[in-house]
């Protein structure tokens, strides 16, 4: 199996660029657009700017945390192929993966069984599953061994704190799609040179299969 990959927080246009120019691109592209509280939140001006790059074979995904109408109204006509929704309801998702015609990528935020116990539920509404950590704006990490060798019948992107140098192998067996952030910064902005490591990293890893 090809583990895919997702590169989410990118609030610059030397990353953005860097990244969808790479020889081997992720999937994936993330923006924090309605959470001023994360440090790679990006407000809507600059967010217009960074969308203008060309994501060429990857595919831009709004980061949104319960999203009000008249923000979603705002964002309508930007070039996201995904909403990644934390903190809504069925009915909530089902109303936006209607309206704005995206697909959707469920995020659940994990500590124990608990808290993904009812991923069926939102099966109708789901393009693909993100199992992340508590964290929100801070890197945290969560037990991954709580979502091994469970059928969840649609794509698994498995988050939360996860670093260049862990062992990617075990992930590829839990998920389909590896979702990096804070692992690909220094000082709390993206670092190319970690960038670099981790998209060689996982095509190397991907060609051996």
């Amino acid at each position: 199996m090809i583990l895919k990959t997702k590169i989410c927080g990118v609030s610059d246009s030397k990353t953005l660029n860097y990244i969808v120019n790479h020889n081997y691109p992720p999937q994936f592209i993330g923006f924090v657009i309605n959470y001023p509280k994360s440090k790679r939140y990006v407000e809507i001006k600059k967010l217009q700017e960074l969308l203008k790059i060309n994501k060429r074979k990857s595919f831009y995904v709004a980061v949104l945390v319960n999203p009000q109408n008249e923000f979603l109204e705002k964002i309508k006509d930007f070039p996201f192929d995904y909403y990644q929704l934390y903190n809504c309801n069925f009915e909530k998702i089902q109303l936006i993966k209607k309206k704005y015609n995206k697909k959707i990528i469920t995020a659940f935020t994990i500590n124990n069984y608990k808290d993904f116990e009812n991923f069926e539920s939102f099966k109708d509404v789901t393009d693909i599953y993100l199992f992340d950590s508590k964290g929100y704006e801070k890197s945290m990490s969560f037990d991954h061994s709580l979502i091994e060798n469970i059928n969840f019948g649609k794509e698994v992107m498995l988050a939360g704190n996860i670093q260049i140098n862990d062992d990617l192998e075990k992930i590829k067996k839990i998920a389909d799609i590896i979702d990096i952030s804070g692992g690909l910064e220094t000082l709390g902005l993206k670092d190319i040179s970690k960038i670099e490591i981790f998209l060689t990293k996982i095509k190397r890893m991907n060609d051996e299969t």
